[in-house]
């Protein structure tokens, strides 16, 4: 008898279904750690509903106080997926050894990063599902063309998924995890999430609203705050990270 009358017969399964086995894996991994779900879930939330419910920043624009707040919390929630929680727990797959045995598996390496930008993809669903509800019970008014603000979403993921993919490959996992915090709180403060990039000085200001997170949530509230039409001011700052990030983080990436 020959071995191809032998079944199942060995080998690795097709990309497609090893890439979508390989996201639902990063997926479920990601949803139980509780770190990373405090990070991503929690922290916008809480923040969601303690700014909205009690007057301690001044807010800008038509509308409530909430109007002003859910699309900078939109963004902080696409920032602290794509770039703070994916860098800190790429980091530390890289430190142990994860990263390396993956990379000698039948998987592709694109294909591993690919599951990666999946996994960030449904958990910004998630979170902006999330968000979205609780915002709408707190009385928000969202106006604009939900494409643009897809647009927006997918390119500001884009852009902090090269630059959380170019410190996990660049840096030791602990500097990783301090660097990305800080990171995180920097722009929290300085991005124009809560705090309008307006309190600044004008030399500042002109700084602040080059970075990814001031034209993500510019332009979120551009759209859903004022009902103004396509940014492209701030589509094309999120299409410039985007392309520098993600070709550095392919450039200069360490898989060990």
């Amino acid at each position: 008898m020959s071995t191809t009358d032998y079944s199942p017969r060995p080998g690795a399964a097709p990309v497609g279904r090893m890439l979508l086995a390989q996201t639902a894996f990063e997926t479920r991994m990601l949803l139980r750690n509780g770190e990373q779900l405090l990070l991503t879930v929690v922290i916008p939330t809480v923040l969601l509903v303690l700014f909205s419910a009690v007057d301690i920043v001044a807010v800008e624009g038509p509308g409530k106080r909430v109007d002003f707040l859910a699309p900078g919390l939109l963004a902080l929630a696409v920032m602290s997926t794509a770039f703070t929680g994916q860098a800190i727990a790429t980091g530390f797959e890289r430190r142990y050894g994860v990263l390396k045995r993956l990379g000698a598996s039948p998987l592709p390496r694109w294909a591993l990063l690919t599951a990666k930008t999946g996994c960030v993809l449904v958990t910004e669903a998630l979170q902006v599902a999330l968000l979205s509800v609780i915002a709408l019970a707190l009385g928000w008014s969202p106006h604009g063309d939900p494409l643009t603000v897809a647009a927006l979403l997918v390119l500001g993921t884009a852009a902090f998924s090269g630059l959380g993919l170019l410190m996990a490959g660049t840096l030791k996992a602990e500097a990783t995890l301090a660097g990305a915090n800080l990171v995180f709180i920097l722009l929290l403060l300085a991005g124009g999430v809560i705090v309008p990039l307006g309190k600044f000085p004008s030399a500042v200001r002109s700084v602040l609203e080059l970075l990814p997170i001031s034209a993500l949530s510019d332009g979120l509230r551009s759209v859903l705050q004022a009902g103004a039409g396509v940014p492209w001011a701030d589509l094309g700052i999120l299409a410039g990270w985007s392309v520098l990030g993600l070709a550095a983080a392919a450039r200069f990436f360490r898989w060990e």
